[in-house]
């Protein structure tokens, strides 16, 4: 019986480790940052819609996910010869909405604590008091299969400055722009985002948060 039982374990430890991987996002590619893209002066300006354009993220952690979005502040692309080759925009980090959570029943806090606008926790995430933006500069991009880009930048949080890679669609609808990504992870601690990371310290035991945090940025973009 005992036999049975730790087979029927193993299965399941086996079942459950490979849903696990499958479900999650690929992580971005993640290195020093780069030098940004330049246009040239004739290249075609778009500029961010702010009102359209979102970045979706997730956290995690053992007993489950926080989902939520924040909002862009602005930004620029630029196209030569009808294909994206640069630009940045803006991430206004006050702008921090959690999902999953009704209004009441611990929305708030949360949006509060990942916001750092309470006292005494002010750097356990993104501390947008001393850090209202962060910011995304394209460094590259590059053709990887039909309808498909990837997009490489220099990603700022927090003062830190990392280059990640992902794989985007863009489309073209009239005068806009949409860039979309698929579902990709970086890791919060390259970004100093250490706040009950298990690979920062010890001792935690399952009161921890995964250093893996999902991101999906759609952005919209009307030619100037």
């Amino acid at each position: 019986m005992k036999t049975k039982f730790l087979k029927f374990s193993m299965i399941l430890a086996i079942a459950f480790a490979f849903t696990s991987c499958k479900d999650k996002a690929d992580e971005a590619n993640t290195s020093d940052a780069e030098a940004a893209a330049v246009s040239d002066s004739t290249s075609e300006k778009y500029i961010v819609n702010t009102s359209e354009s979102t970045i979706h993220w997730k956290g995690f952690k053992p007993t489950g996910t926080h989902t939520g979005t924040i909002s862009l502040d602005n930004g620029v692309f630029k196209t030569d010869d009808g294909k994206l080759h640069s630009g940045t925009f803006l991430i206004d980090m006050k702008s921090i909405v959690v999902t999953d959570l009704e209004a009441g029943k611990g929305k708030e806090k949360l949006e509060a604590h990942l916001m750092g606008t309470v006292e005494g926790k002010e750097g356990d995430f993104f501390d947008v008091t001393k850090f209202p933006n962060a910011a995304f500069e394209i460094t590259s991009t590059e053709s990887i299969a039909a309808g498909k880009t990837r997009l490489s930048g220099n990603l700022a949080i927090k003062g830190q400055k990392h280059n990640i890679s992902f794989p985007v669609t863009i489309t073209n609808e009239n005068d806009m722009m949409i860039i979309k990504s698929e579902p990709f992870t970086i890791d919060r601690t390259t970004w100093g985002i250490n706040f009950k990371s298990k690979s920062v310290f010890d001792s935690l035991g399952d009161n921890f948060i995964k250093d893996d945090m999902e991101l999906q940025i759609v952005v919209k973009a009307k030619k100037a």
